[in-house]
């Protein structure tokens, strides 16, 4: 498939360009299918009315979700803090930072950001696994850095959803590189 390259869209219009919309249909009651008619539901009430945290905690009671997990980068605990106390308020939540377990980056023979210290690294698979055993409904990502971002959700036995997706260059807003003319002209794409 190459649908982002695709002009016409047709599919908008209920063309199936493959045989995978029988299959989908035919999960009959499985949790992907809830999770597809709560978002659905929450796009046809709400869409470019609520904001994305507004969006989350409406998805969250429509699911009846009650307890939720948020992975969170420590270079962004200032807005892990406000989402947990925010979420909390409807919610049994639990937060576990990016260095939880304080394993060394020498331990795994991985680069330093500094030299001749001690430096924790980010822990994703642990940050998974602490959450597991919270037996979270769903997770959150708040920030991890991209691969850390992968592994938890490779590794979360609960469905995950991103909050805020960490680019430090941008304000965490990686589409802001698509839109600008500076970074679409670094990359070779002229309009």
């Amino acid at each position: 498939m190459r649908c982002a390259l695709c002009d016409d869209k047709e599919c908008y219009q209920g063309k199936d360009c493959t045989d995978i919309k029988e299959r989908v249909l035919a999960e009959g009651k499985t949790e992907g299918l809830k999770i597809m008619r709560a978002a659905a539901k929450l796009e046809s009430r709400h869409y470019m009315k609520l904001t994305r945290l507004e969006e989350l905690i409406t998805f969250c009671k429509d699911m009846g979700y009650e307890t939720l997990g948020i992975a969170f980068c420590i270079g962004l605990e200032n807005e892990a803090r406000m989402l947990h106390e925010i979420l909390e308020k409807d919610f049994d939540v639990y937060s576990i930072c990016c260095k939880v377990y304080g394993i060394d980056r020498e331990d795994l023979n991985s680069e330093k950001i500094k030299n001749n210290r001690y430096e924790a690294m980010c822990n994703p698979i642990g940050q998974s696994m602490n959450l597991n055993e919270k037996d979270t409904d769903l997770n959150i990502i708040c920030g991890l850095c991209l691969g850390h971002d992968t592994l938890f959700t490779k590794y979360s036995e609960a469905p995950v959803m991103m909050f805020i997706v960490k680019d430090g260059v941008l304000a965490h807003n990686p589409a802001g590189a698509i839109y600008s003319e500076y970074y679409r002209r670094k990359f070779g794409m002229e309009k």
